[in-house]
């Protein structure tokens, strides 16, 4: 019995402790468990998370094993090597995979029916991992994908065109990584063209911004990365914006990793495609209009994603 107030972290690092920390914050739940192969951090992280539960809303968060999570609703996926200095999110895809098919593997063992929620790199292989190695439904297992990557994309559109982040519509879709593009033929400022308003605001060619922009998102892990060792406040964010459209079943949008069978002409692999999120999961994979050029690029997004599912045999 899935008990939808309850969801569990599995990974205690940087990026499993932000997402539990903005969970708590956002009072969504009433119990969450954490996991960790370093059990006594699973503990220190649930201690010190816990007490600032006098500053938000009552819950109860511990450490536990995965008898614990059997009735988790959402399982949020953290655990795995982390992200080093000048290595891509595909240099992690061997090493992660293994990590990935043993958490599976417990999961399946205590017959866990909520949602999988994958947030380790590189997110869209280990979605497929997860996916295959689970035998769930497909709608059950999700990737974050590129929601941090849209958020960065609005982000800098609105610093750019001082304009209102959340007036900005606009998505980054594919592989979250290198290949990932920018669907630019649908960006609009509440309704207005892209293009249309960046001339109301004095440009007469953006072309070169969004240029700037486009790869300012792309690489925005390896700046910070190279900065301060690792990225975990935006994705903690981003993980709980899913967790919350799941729990709240709000069918909200957002360009997570799903399985794709047959939308753009592609099957076979996860990718970050504009999905409905709510209770069930990914709801519905959106096939939304993209221009030719952007077919292409995510087309070829597409088949570099394959080559690396080939080499750890997962096509």
């Amino acid at each position: 019995m899935v008990n939808i107030q309850k969801a569990a972290v599995i990974g205690c690092g940087f990026v499993g402790s932000t997402i539990a920390y903005t969970l708590m914050q956002k009072g969504l739940f009433s119990e969450m468990v954490l996991l960790d192969a370093n059990h006594p951090k699973a503990e220190g992280e649930a201690m010190d998370i816990s007490h600032g539960l006098p500053f938000a809303h009552a819950m109860d968060i511990y450490a536990g094993t995965y008898e614990d999570i059997a009735d988790a609703s959402v399982v949020i996926i953290t655990a795995g090597a982390n992200q080093k200095p000048g290595e891509t999110r595909l240099d992690l895809v061997h090493k992660n995979a293994k990590i990935m098919k043993a958490i599976i593997s417990e999961i399946k063992r205590v017959k866990c029916e909520g949602i999988l929620l994958v947030v380790s790199n590189p997110v869209d292989i280990l979605t497929q991992v997860a996916l295959r190695e689970s035998g769930f439904p497909k709608e059950r297992v999700i990737g974050s994908g590129t929601v941090l990557d849209t958020a960065r994309l609005k982000y800098l559109i609105s610093e750019k065109l001082n304009v209102d982040s959340r007036n900005v519509h606009a998505f980054i879709a594919g592989e979250h990584g290198d290949s990932e593009l920018a669907v630019w033929s649908c960006a609009n400022i509440y309704g207005i063209g892209l293009e249309e308003f960046a001339r109301m605001k004095g440009y007469a060619d953006f072309e070169k911004e969004k240029d700037e922009i486009y790869h300012a998102v792309r690489d925005s892990a390896y700046e910070i990365i190279e900065r301060k060792g690792a990225t975990y406040y935006g994705i903690g964010m981003a993980a709980a914006k899913i967790a919350e459209a799941i729990v709240r079943d709000s069918h909200t949008v957002a360009p997570v990793s799903v399985s794709l069978n047959g939308e753009y002409g592609l099957s076979g692999l996860c990718l970050s495609i504009p999905s409905v999120i709510g209770r069930g999961g990914a709801e519905q994979v959106l096939e939304i209009y993209l221009d030719r050029e952007e077919t292409e690029k995510l087309e070829k997004s597409a088949e570099e994603l394959k080559s690396v599912l080939g080499e750890i045999d997962l096509l």
